[in-house]
């Protein structure tokens, strides 16, 4: 807002307790000041974490500037405008690109305004009722015209800071995930913790706006990374597919794998829906392999109908060294090819492995009856000449599958 406006008032400076308002208060602004400054170090610690050069300096001469502005609008009957509060918006801009919060900077101002108001009505008499009145409405202008001016202020630098990072973040994922050198806007990691998750839909994705379901998906997913990891982690989302890099700074840093499952199981409580996810560590130019291998590792988990969860290379080792291009792979998968076009028995016969050759926990999961279990391994074991219940053929029974899989036939 620009331009001035008058508050009403007696021509006479406002007192109260006989002593004039303004002039009491620009007495006091060193004294005020210092108690002012005290207080923010005390009760907000992001103040107090600021190096003390910097408290000294910049701070205790905005917190002066601001006590003496407030004595300057008492006087002159009218709030400051714009220009007049050039020095908060550009101490909130330093504010912003230093990371402090913005609710900190507006406890602060209203921390210093209520310590003026505690101030200069000090004393205050029936007598001065009218007087105190007047200077209470033009703190409480002031106080808003501060706190909009900072507020916009400090947004603006914000946008901008936040426009800037994230335009490097997303060159730096470019260049990381395409093995090219970054062009350092951003300084990249010596290693990361490179994930890929697969994330299954959200019920309202199938509702009437599931772009909106989507995107609400992915923030919340990516929030929680964010909270787990010490920095911004660096990502690349699609509905059903994401890739986060989680830099390590430390060369010798270990993965806290319990950590990270439990990361993974709480992304998909808030995102409302089933998460797989596979990890690797990477040096930072090894990037592009590593993502290729984490999905290949997701992919695999969702083939052998693996519970959502976060998976390594070694809780997945012989079902991938199975799932490898080889000439062996064909023929392992063409060992069922009886089975193809009879989707129940290779279905069953998945399940019956999975659940650890327990006939009536198949049955529950397929919903079918026991009898109807021992029926269709029968089967198999007619059409294929491997039987689910020699401990000798059940080995190359659960690789033909994994080999099936690994082609493109799911059960």
């Amino acid at each position: 807002m620009t331009g001035h406006k008058a508050i009403g008032g007696p021509a006479e400076p406002l007192r109260i307790a006989g002593r004039p308002v303004a002039a009491r208060l620009r007495a006091l602004a060193p004294d005020l000041s210092r108690r002012v400054l005290a207080r923010l170090l005390d009760e907000l610690p992001v103040y107090a974490g600021l190096p003390g050069e910097e408290v000294a300096g910049d701070i205790a001469e905005i917190v002066q500037h601001s006590v003496r502005m407030f004595a300057d609008a008492i006087e002159a009957r009218r709030a400051p405008d714009d220009t007049e509060l050039a020095a908060q918006r550009r101490s909130a801009q330093r504010r912003a690109e230093e990371g402090v919060p913005l609710d900190a900077i507006l406890a602060a101002y209203q921390l210093g305004i209520s310590m003026v108001w505690s101030q200069v009505s000090a004393g205050a008499t029936a007598g001065d009722h009218a007087d105190l009145r007047t200077v209470l409405d033009m703190l409480l202008e002031v106080q808003r015209r501060i706190l909009c001016s900072v507020t916009e202020s400090y947004l603006a630098a914000r946008r901008t800071i936040d426009s800037e990072e994230h335009g490097g973040r997303h060159a730096l994922m470019a260049a990381l995930l395409s093995g090219t050198e970054p062009d350092g806007t951003v300084r990249a990691a010596p290693r990361y913790a490179v994930l890929t998750l697969h994330l299954e839909r959200h019920p309202d994705e199938d509702a009437a706006a599931p772009g909106v379901a989507a995107r609400r998906k992915i923030r919340r997913v990516r929030e929680a990374l964010d909270a787990f990891a010490s920095q911004p982690c660096l990502t690349a989302f699609r509905s059903d597919r994401g890739t986060v890099l989680m830099p390590l700074e430390d060369d010798g840093a270990t993965l806290d794998h319990t950590g990270l499952r439990t990361l993974i199981e709480d992304a998909a409580e808030v995102a409302g829906a089933p998460v797989t996810a596979a990890i690797a560590v990477a040096d930072a130019a090894e990037v592009p392999a590593a993502v290729t291998h984490t999905a290949e590792i997701v992919d695999l988990a969702r083939a052998t109908g693996r519970p959502p969860g976060l998976y390594r290379l070694a809780d997945v080792l012989l079902d991938y060294q199975l799932s490898r291009p080889s000439a062996a792979l064909p023929a392992l998968a063409a060992r069922l090819e009886p089975l193809a076009g009879k989707p129940e028995l290779l279905s069953t016969l998945h399940t019956y492995l999975r659940v650890d050759r327990d006939r009536r926990a198949a049955a529950h999961a397929l919903h079918v009856h026991p009898n109807t279990v021992d029926y269709r391994l029968r089967r198999i074991s007619e059409l294929t000449g491997l039987s689910a219940h020699r401990t000798e053929d059940l080995g190359e029974l659960h690789a033909s599958l994994v080999a099936r899989q690994a082609l493109g036939d799911r059960p």
